[in-house]
């Protein structure tokens, strides 16, 4: 493994970038703003979870492909963005018809199925791909006695780990605006647009980004 001076300023600098706010976190908060701190940190998981593609695609060295192919790249993050602006469109629609009956709210979503769909959401994010592929290298020895792979893969899970930390505490903030706004219906259907519009603005960001 590196020495301890760059393991402490890889995690100073994972720390930084873990806590500045960006999409993940705008995501999970979209998550429980539309439903509740369950489905917020089930959806946490499912990008934890889906990250490890991403880790083990660095260490096997496929995550090299993107730059090698931008024809891939270009589709899997309109895939991404597709599937982003896919659910916004769907929390819309379910906002509306809690409206049509007269403020009965449909029935939360499974834990599950949130913990599925932000798992693919991550998985079709490459940009989390040429996060690693750009940012570990830079702390990995090659002449340590752990051979390349393995540390890519350690620090690859402090990696993510940290970042879940992170999402975890942006989840329970908006968890405790909402739980105040949901005792009332009408305030729900709101936050459920909210949350709609808040995963189309995502989509949309990623779709026309250049890079």
């Amino acid at each position: 493994m590196p020495s301890t001076d760059i393991l402490i300023a890889f995690v100073v600098t994972t720390a930084v970038f873990a806590f500045i706010p960006g999409p993940a976190m705008l995501y999970v908060a979209a998550r429980t703003l539309a439903a509740n701190r369950r489905a917020g940190l089930m959806a946490t998981l499912g990008i934890h979870v889906g990250c490890y593609v991403h880790v083990v695609a660095a260490a096997a060295g496929l995550s090299v492909l993107f730059h090698l192919v931008p024809t891939l790249y270009l589709a899997v993050k309109l895939a991404g963005a597709a599937y982003l602006i896919y659910l916004g469109v769907r929390m819309f629609r379910a906002a509306r018809s809690a409206g049509e009956m007269h403020g009965a709210l449909p029935a939360a979503k499974s834990a599950g199925r949130a913990f599925l769909e932000s798992m693919l959401v991550e998985v079709l994010n490459p940009k989390t791909a040429i996060f690693f592929l750009a940012f570990l290298p830079q702390f990995i020895d090659v002449t340590a006695a752990f051979p390349v792979w393995l540390q890519f893969l350690i620090l690859g899970t402090l990696v993510n780990a940290m970042f879940t930390v992170a999402d975890v505490a942006c989840v329970l903030a908006a968890g405790a605006i909402t739980a105040r706004l949901q005792r009332v219906s009408s305030l729900q259907r709101n936050l459920q647009r909210a949350g709609g519009a808040i995963l189309v603005g995502l989509g949309l960001h990623v779709a026309l980004q250049r890079t």
